[in-house]
């Protein structure tokens, strides 16, 4: 059974965790995201009425597997999807898209126009991910930040 909980349940260093877990197929990326993977975590665990609004923890059977959580400041023009990972012995059951859809619904009740994500070139499940729940590709641009990572790869699903 799938569930959804709040960030709160559970304890810090929780999200960062998930996320060395999630992208652990290629060190390079921890290497170079480790630091903001920690911010993140601190961020969301020192503000955690903004993390229990603004993001969720999936489970499976009562084991958390996953992570979302979206920015939502542009409302209503837009909300920008941030971190959307599953733990990698659980990619490939489609946890991932129903995390997505279950963010994508509640999204909505902020009656925004549209919801924008960003991805990469070398992310192939998360592109995937994305078209299958209705996103559409808008740009292809370069990554300065992150050369490594490819091209990014932004989307946008409107309402």
């Amino acid at each position: 059974m799938i569930t959804f909980e709040k960030i709160s349940n559970f304890s810090k260093g929780t999200l960062c965790n998930q996320l060395i877990d999630a992208y652990s197929f290629d060190s390079s990326i921890s290497k170079n995201f480790l630091d903001s993977w920690k911010e993140y975590d601190d961020f969301f665990y020192s503000n955690l009425d903004i993390a229990n609004k603004y993001g969720f923890v999936t489970l499976v059977d009562g084991v958390p597997v996953g992570h979302i959580t979206w920015d939502p400041r542009n409302r209503p023009e837009y909300v920008i999807i941030g971190h959307n990972c599953i733990l990698t012995s659980y990619k490939g059951n489609g946890y991932g898209k129903i995390q997505l859809q279950e963010a994508i619904r509640r999204i909505k009740e902020y009656n925004v126009k549209k919801v924008v994500v960003t991805t990469n070139e070398v992310l192939i499940p998360a592109q995937k991910n994305y078209l299958s729940v209705g996103f559409k590709e808008v740009a292809r641009r370069q990554n300065l930040e992150t050369p490594f990572a490819a091209k990014h790869i932004d989307y946008e699903l409107v309402f």
